[in-house]
């Protein structure tokens, strides 16, 4: 956004201070401003001249051969200047670049000879020199110009532009207009922003003009009727303001518009009203494929998300972005409707970049504008009007419909959190100074009651903290000194759940290579139907994203269950692990709420061996997963049992599941997949495979005690390494003929693995062969074959004990 510093003049006093300072105090204050240059560089260069004479070219009839005069600005003599202007005449002063000279376009000026005649200069145009579009001859200066004077000096040319990002200001609707911006400068400067009118004038009897808003996107509409204006050139000061911060003069009516909308921010239309129907305005929505020709002369279309400003049915302006070619201002306007609205930002912004029209109107709209302001804008409008042309009048009153509300509202500030906050001993008086330059009102002490002006409230100002951000800014957060953070830490809760969670996805995600996913907690029809879970009382979804999708699982594992058909198909080998939740609706809490199960489930799917090792069968390899997730969460594990066929869950084979802990809920269950499950979940043929699975309470984890780590050095004495096999009858579990093996040791054995399982005809009918690793050792001496010998006879009798014997061959 560009800002003219002669334009912020008109508001507050710059006595004193220069371009350069404000540029400096805005970015270090309110926004980041961009550039500062001064406007139109080249005029400096361009001085008064004074024609002395005009002769015909000798070889050219359309050229004319000049003596210009540039006083001091020259050697003392006239400049001979060749001109093809048709309107240069004897006696004019104007606008001359002298040889040296540079031009927008890096276009320098140079002696040179034009139809054989020398020419030292040229007499410019306004287009020329950018201050306008007219190029039908030479700029002609008014009488009493000082000749050789620069003419930004005495055109009234000299100006400084200010540019500031227009990201910054995006969240300061107040700051779209010099108005506001001068009104930061006041502040900051502790300066005093000059009185400005900007009360709406008595208007004359009558019913108010009609105006009807039909759509939501337009809070408030104001259609003013002003007879007797003559339309014409802008005033000089108007036309060099505008030309400051990029705007073209067209005519006064046009530039008057542009400048109110520049000055206060609030964009606003003037309508030739003997071009409306006598009906009056409507503010409604587009029909889809209603078209309208717009200012510049192009026919649009128009969806029925659009908005459009209407009389007698006719679309005359594109609501906030532009007016329509039908119902423009001209020379002979006399008699026109001022238009002063606000509309919702939204809509305004989607319509603009529909159609490609993004216009200064459309840019401050879409920032949301202070619903105040229209009114404001009339005024001012009407003020600036009446300033020239003093006889204008307002025939009725204006119409003003639509359903704003002030935001303006009051919000509590603490000086003590303002200085808490910023960390820097501001004085009360320097707050309450510092809200009341910035347009706040303000009262009380200590704990002050501020008033927030709509400009300020409107989607800007609206709790302490936004106050604080004022006072702060204006403060300089430069002042503020450096200190060191100082602050009590407090160390986190111990969350017990939370790091169990982390250590078992460290070690599934890692050692153990498992992959985890995150499923949502709904399930469908099919899948607990297929599981055999359908009857089981679920928390329920009214209106689920998936219509067949509104049970709420009661465990985690049915969730995975669901994803092995899919994984089984990319991979030959799946390995997937969840922590979620799962909701038992039949057993509430004591405020009704269904209760939590924290669980963790597992899957691993392998593809079928003819033939594996002992001990690396599914249920086998998943309870060493289990079991190493145990030690490394540092929890005790109690152990597996069998599992009862009549009480396998859903999914498990009922001869190949294992379960540890409470039978009720057990900490623990590892099983094989149904079989007849797996056919109904398409795991069959390609995708057929050994399917383990398993559930973890997390609960139940957290329930065991930590296991204690003790530290061990390193045995002084080596031990004996022995293999035994113990026939034993098949009802003996393996656990049984381990601690037989202990009690044999007698307090010598260091290490005990099952490493083989073997049933045949050298060992009977009925009976099975446990061949374990066996490691003896002592902390005190070296073991001798007697010991060892000692330890074998022990066992022998033990087995024996148990019904079985010790095999030696």
């Amino acid at each position: 956004m560009l800002i003219s510093y002669r334009w912020l003049g008109r508001h507050v006093d710059l006595e004193g201070t220069t371009p350069q300072e404000v540029a400096e105090a805005l970015t270090i204050h309110t926004a980041e401003v961009e550039g500062l240059e001064p406007f139109a560089p080249w005029l400096a260069d361009v001085v008064v001249g004074h024609v002395l004479e005009c002769d015909r070219h000798p070889d050219a009839d359309k050229l004319s051969v000049c003596s210009v005069d540039v006083g001091g600005a020259g050697d003392g003599n006239p400049l001979q200047i060749v001109c093809g202007a048709p309107n240069i005449a004897q006696g004019q002063h104007v606008a001359v670049a002298r040889v040296g000279t540079v031009l927008p376009g890096d276009f320098k000026i140079k002696k040179s000879k034009i139809r054989g005649v020398e020419s030292r200069g040229m007499i410019c145009s306004v287009r020329e020199l950018e201050l306008g579009e007219d190029h039908s001859g030479i700029w002609v200066l008014p009488d009493g110009v000082q000749i050789g004077k620069p003419v930004a000096d005495e055109a009234d040319l000299r100006d400084w532009v200010i540019e500031i990002d227009n990201k910054s200001l995006t969240h300061r609707p107040d700051l779209w207009g010099h108005r506001g911006i001068a009104g930061e400068i006041a502040a900051i400067q502790g300066r005093s922003l000059k009185p400005l009118d900007l009360t709406l004038p008595a208007t004359e009897a009558g019913e108010a003009y009609p105006v009807r808003v039909e759509s939501e996107a337009c809070t408030r509409y104001i259609g003013l009727p002003i007879d007797g204006v003559r339309n014409g050139p802008s005033p000089v000061w108007m036309r060099n303001l505008l030309l400051a911060v990029g705007q073209r003069p067209l005519d006064l009516l046009v530039d008057l518009s542009n400048f109110v909308m520049f000055d206060l921010g609030q964009p606003n239309h003037l309508f030739d009203r003997r071009r409306l129907s006598a009906e009056g305005i409507v503010v409604r929505q587009a029909a889809d494929g209603e078209t309208m020709t717009t200012l510049d002369d192009v026919q649009r279309s128009f969806t029925c998300e659009d908005m459009l400003i209407t009389s007698g049915g006719e679309a005359v302006a594109v609501a906030g972005v532009m007016g329509g070619e039908g119902s423009k201002v001209g020379d002979e306007t006399g008699e026109l409707l001022l238009e002063a609205a606000s509309f919702l930002a939204t809509p305004v912004r989607r319509t603009a970049a529909r159609l490609g029209l993004r216009t200064d109107a459309s840019a401050r709209f879409e920032k949301s504008l202070d619903p105040t302001l229209p009114e404001k804008a009339a005024a001012h409008m009407v003020h600036l009007l009446r300033e020239l042309q003093p006889d204008i009048r307002l025939p009725r009153p204006a119409g003003d419909a639509g359903s704003w509300k002030d935001p303006a509202c009051e919000v509590q500030l603490r000086c003590e959190r303002v200085r808490s906050v910023l960390g820097a001993p501001v004085e009360d008086e320097f707050i309450r100074t510092t809200l009341t330059r910035l347009g706040f009102g303000v009262s009380g002490e200590g704990t002050l009651t501020v008033q927030v002006p709509s400009n300020r409230a409107t989607k800007d100002v609206g709790i302490e903290e936004d106050l604080i951000e004022e006072v702060g800014r204006v403060y300089g957060y430069g002042n503020i000194e450096e200190r060191s953070l100082e602050s009590v830490l407090t160390p986190a809760p111990h969350d017990a759940r939370r790091n169990l969670v982390r250590a078992l996805q460290d070690r599934l995600s890692g050692a153990a290579a498992f992959h985890e996913v995150m499923t949502h907690s709904f399930q469908s029809e099919e899948l607990v139907s297929a599981i055999g879970l359908r009857d089981e009382p679920y928390v329920e979804v009214v209106n689920p994203v998936v219509e067949s999708e509104f049970r709420v699982r009661r465990s985690v594992l049915p969730s995975l269950i669901g994803l092995l058909e899919l994984n089984r198909r990319n991979r030959d080998e799946v390995r997937l692990y969840e922590i979620g939740k799962g909701y038992r609706i039949d057993e509430p809490n004591e405020r009704g709420e269904p209760r939590e199960l924290h669980q963790l489930a597992l899957a691993w799917i392998r593809p079928r061996s003819g033939s594996e090792r002992f001990g690396e069968s599914g249920i086998q390899l998943m309870r060493g997963v289990v079991e190493d997730l145990f030690d490394h969460a540092d929890r005790v594990f109690v152990g597996w049992e069998p599992g009862a066929r009549e009480a396998a869950p859903p999914w498990a084979h009922p001869g190949k599941w294992l379960t540890a802990g409470p039978t009720e809920e057990p900490h623990a269950v590892v099983g094989e997949l149904e079989p007849g499950l797996a056919v109904r979940l398409g795991l069959r043929g390609e995708l057929d495979g050994e399917i383990t699975l398993a559930e973890i309470s997390l609960d139940g984890m957290l329930s065991q005690p930590e296991a204690q780590k003790t530290y061990r050095s390193i045995p002084r004495f080596p031990g004996v390494k022995v293999d035994v096999a113990l026939a034993v009858p098949e009802s003996l579990f393996a656990e049984e003929a381990a601690a037989a093996i202990e009690r044999a040791g007698k307090g010598l054995v260091e290490g005990l693995e099952l490493f083989d399982l073997y049933r045949g005809e050298s060992v009977g009918a009925g009976r099975k062969s446990l061949a374990y690793h066996v490691l003896l050792q002592s902390p005190t001496k070296t073991l001798t074959d007697k010991e060892v010998s000692k330890f074998f006879s022990r066992l022998e009798k033990e087995t024996e004990s148990l019904g079985g014997e010790l095999r030696r061959e």
